[in-house]
């Protein structure tokens, strides 16, 4: 079948919902305005289709013409059609899936089924892959930033439309069935229409908190016990020894809505208490709907079909005690549990949840007693003949309370080192008078902590008045250490220092930590994970130095053994990257895993990495497959743990089918990189000094645009949507750490997200051009050796394909009219002369390494993704310009600001992952 062939039901679907949105439009508001949407669409593929300069000038014209009222129309159509063609797009990826499992396809690149596959071919025995699941651990870890633009309302009525397109493929419907679906499409799109983009009040931390939540009940809580289901079947088909093995719940999601408090005044102690009681709400809402329907299913009598013995003592003692189920066994166990659950619920959130139960049970003192209950049933069942029906709902509710317990999630605490270092000199100070903490040297604050923290002398006092920051951060210590009594040390398992820069900032910590009882040195027992965060350049370069440090503090050494022998430790690509830019940013994390990887061999220490990846390219974003296997040899060791960032969290777990792909695409690379890897995989040592002159040549062709050359902050905040990003309702956490303009307070992520909407996607690719003419320059002969790296080295091949993608979304010529915001003209043209030829440069370099004459030549359905979008793209980006430039002179009444927020959004729905 050719490849249109295969994209016809695409078009169809995007045809047909473009259509509806259309219809639509017309309804609501008249032939006039749909009419006017139709000729700016149809300018708009003109241009691009056929490269128009007439289409493009009469765009232009139109979209500046526009009144206040047909703005915010357009803006909204163009915006609605980029959600809907991203419904359209996931349709077909599950669609394609469906056509290559039907036909009995090998397993494609990304799933367990080719992992496993190949890790057999490879000679990895059995054993081996028993021995990495006993030790694994995945962990994509959702987090809440400024970029995440979608509302909850918004992502229920798209749900709503991918449920009914995935319905008319799947099923074959009869002419008066396909006309009722058709009719469910148009109401869709109308509420859809008809709720508000945008949020009237700006967002809470307990309302992102309620957004994340969400994914748990799209996707997470039904979705990954069926993987675990759909693994330990494909374990079982290779191997018959897995037939009744379960695998160990190395796949976990973790979260930090609600505990990440770095830069955000609005995490508290109490917030941290609501998020983590939200959470427990979820699950038990959850595990109550479950039990109840499996009740009804396990409707098996006792004359009929025997029980265990377990399974008729928790029959016994159930709270169900009506004789119309005296010979039903497994409803009456059933029954009980549930009471014990709902009692559970009530007992831990304060608040029924749930229907009531038939009479009121004892609460599990936690989740292993109610695994442990769950497990009677599933015991009797096989015992008995009934694998099938354990095989079903029980299962997957046996998976998911070993995952979700009753917390759900794990809630990371992060806090930036310099809030830790004050709180620590302050407790200091109260019980050792004339001690400046603040004053010593590295070493001396050292000694200082580890003294400390052999003693069991708490060192705050409640006689004491200590300022606002220190009594906040012993709170929301306490909340953790309260949580863990309550819901078990699974609900905040880790504490996140951010700017991490030596061993004092990980003591701090841990001083921290020992003050409300989550350290204990009598017991040497440590109940979170300490976790620094290297972050900059520098900090980066310095990481390794810094563990080697800490792991040779005999104290420390001993708390590890009560965390496994193992240390985390978490990579920041956003702040790297805003502070040396893309390709030397990539190159120092590579390097800085290299030698954390000998740091911690040398110590025998099990290492960890926690990668810090945003959405976007720039914020270490792009496929995940690719960039786990793009690790050097000996990083990945079975275990990882990585961010969900902004939009990219609605795209990759909104929709059920594409979640439960994307965690298996997490799983398969753990698995393939670990036991696929060659422990000492490294590229050619002439490979190493290539990479190091293009990241000195690219760094310094980065830092002196950004951060040397005079008026660049003003030109950076003139050209792009950075003040309206940084007033938008979109976010808990300010774009600034201090209030400033200066680059280097600004957050990452309104950092890269502001160049991706002017469509310049600047921190993805700057510098490498640059890099490359003066790497040929000093090597006449060069290019073969960096087209040699590109073809042998899966580093740099990433690198570039990341790129590629970035480049290909990119703009000059939309980019150009942001360029005329900025008012001084000199300043302007200085600088986007410079933009624009490394821009030009990076794309020349990229072509001619990879060979391609095209970007994406190597990647056709991104390039026909991106090639479908971008006429319903560009009108968005004319009408935010001129919506900026009506607003930045003066017009600034509510719906200029209201289309300006609403084309961010639909900006940011065609990019994708722009945040």
């Amino acid at each position: 079948m050719s490849t249109q062939d295969k994209d016809l039901p695409l078009k169809e679907d995007i045809r047909l919902l473009g259509r509806i949105l259309g219809d639509t439009v017309r309804a609501q508001h008249g032939d006039a305005i749909f009419d006017l949407i139709e000729r700016i669409r149809q300018n708009s593929i003109r241009f691009r289709r056929d490269d128009d300069i007439a289409a493009r000038k009469e765009l232009e014209a139109m979209l500046d013409s526009l009144s206040r009222d047909q703005t915010i129309q357009v803006v909204r159509a163009f915006s609605y059609f980029s959600h809907l063609s991203n419904i359209a797009e996931d349709q077909h990826h599950i669609r394609r899936s469906r056509a290559h499992a039907i036909a009995g396809s090998s397993p494609r690149e990304g799933s367990m089924a080719h992992a496993i596959n190949s890790a057999l071919a490879a000679g990895v025995t059995p054993e081996q892959i028993a021995d990495f699941f006993d030790d694994a651990f995945v962990g994509p870890v959702l987090t809440a930033h400024p970029t995440e633009v979608s509302r909850r309302s918004i992502l229920n009525c798209q749900l709503q439309i991918a449920q009914i397109l995935d319905q008319r493929d799947r099923i074959q419907m009869t002419p008066e069935e396909r006309d009722e679906s058709e009719e469910g499409l148009r109401r869709a799109v109308l509420t859809m229409w008809q709720t508000r983009m945008l949020r009237p009040t700006k967002l809470s931390v307990l309302d992102e908190v309620s957004n994340g939540l969400s994914y748990y009940h799209y996707t997470f809580l039904r979705e990954l016990p069926k993987l675990y289901v759909a693994m330990e079947n494909l374990l079982a088909e290779q191997d018959e020894g897995w037939r009744n093995r379960e695998l160990p719940s190395f796949l976990r999601l973790g979260s930090w809505i609600g505990g990440d408090r770095d830069g955000n005044p609005f995490v508290t102690a109490d917030v941290l208490r609501e998020a983590l009681r939200l959470q427990s709400t979820v699950a038990f809402e959850h595990y109550l709907s479950e039990l109840h329907y499996i009740g009804s299913e396990l409707s098996i009598a006792q004359l009929l079909v025997p029980s265990s013995d377990g399974l008729l003592e928790l029959a016994e003692r159930s709270v169900d005690v009506s004789p119309r189920r005296g010979d039903e066994p497994y409803r009456r166990a059933l029954a009980g549990i549930y009471a014990r659950v709902y009692a559970t619920a009530q007992k831990l959130l304060g608040h029924p949840t749930g229907r009531p139960p038939v009479a009121t049970g004892t609460p599990y003192a936690n989740a292993a007693e109610l695994e442990a209950d769950l497990d009677t049933v599933h015991r009797s069942l096989v015992a008995n003949g009934s694998t099938p029906l354990a095989d079903g709902r029980l299962r997957r509710l046996r998976r998911a309370v070993k995952v979700f317990g009753f917390h759900l999630a794990a809630i990371d605490l992060r806090q930036n080192s310099d809030v830790h270092e004050r709180t620590v000199a302050e407790l200091l100070a109260a019980v050792r008078p004339g001690v400046n903490y603040l004053e010593m040297d590295e070493a001396t604050r050292i000694a200082t902590l580890v003294d400390e923290l052999a003693s069991s002398r708490p060192l705050g006092s409640s006689y004491i008045q200590y300022s606002d920051e220190t009594i906040g951060e012993l709170a929301i210590f306490r909340a953790a250490a309260e949580a863990h009594v309550l819901y078990g040390q699974g609900c905040v398992t880790n504490a996140i220092i951010s700017k991490t820069d030596g061993v004092s900032d990980m003591l701090e910590l841990a001083v921290l930590l020992k003050e409300v009882g989550l350290l204990r040195p009598h017991e040497q027992k440590l109940d979170v994970n300490i976790i620094p965060l290297f972050e900059t350049i520098g900090d980066l370069q310095a990481s390794s130095g810094a563990m080697d440090a800490l792991l040779s503090i005999p104290f420390y050494r001993q708390l590890l053994a009560s965390r496994h022998q193992e240390q985390e430790v978490m990579l920041g690509y956003s702040d790297s990257n805003k502070d040396g830019g893309f390709l030397t940013s990539g190159w120092e994390l590579y390097k800085a895993e290299i030698k954390l990887i000998e740091v911690f061999r040398k110590h025998g220490v099990k290492m960890r990495l926690f990668h810090g990846r945003g959405g976007s390219v720039g914020r270490g974003g792009g496929p995940s497959f690719q960039a786990i296997l793009a690790q050097p040899g000996g990083a990945v060791q079975g275990q990882i743990r990585l961010t969900e960032q902004g939009e990219v969290i609605s795209s990759k777990y909104g929709n059920p089918e594409v979640g439960h792909r994307n965690l298996e695409v997490l799983a398969a690379a753990t698995f393939e990189a670990t036991l696929l890897a060659h422990p000492e995989a490294a590229p050619r040592a002439e490979y190493l000094l290539v990479m190091d002159k293009l990241s000195e040549y690219a760094f310094k062709a980065y830092r002196g645009l950004v951060y040397e050359t005079e008026g660049f902050e003003k030109y950076f905040w003139e050209s792009t949507v950075i003040s309206e990003i940084a007033n938008l309702n979109i976010g808990s956490r300010p774009a600034s750490r201090k209030k400033s303009t200066a680059i280097e307070d600004l957050r990452a992520i309104p950092w890269v997200f502001s160049w991706a909407q002017c469509r310049l996607m600047l921190p993805g690719w700057l510098g490498f051009g640059s890099a490359v003419k003066q790497y040929l320059a000093d090597n006449p002969d060069g290019l073969a050796t960096l087209q040699a790296m590109h073809k042998e080295w899966s580093f740099f091949a990433t690198t570039l394909s990341n790129m590629d993608m970035v480049l290909a979304k990119s703009d000059i010529a939309i980019a150009s009219r942001y360029a005329a915001l900025v008012r001084d003209e000199k300043l302007r043209e200085e600088i986007f002369s410079r933009i624009r030829a490394e821009h030009q440069a990076a794309i020349e370099s990229l072509l001619a390494i990879t060979g391609t004459t095209e970007l994406l030549d190597s990647n056709p359905l991104l390039k026909r993704s991106i090639r479908n979008r971008f006429p319903y793209l560009d009108p968005l980006n004319h009408v935010q310009v001129e919506l900026l430039h009506r607003y930045r002179e003066g017009m600034q009444e509510d719906r200029i600001k209201r289309g300006i927020h609403l084309s961010i959004n639909g900006i940011a729905a065609g990019l994708r992952n722009s945040g």
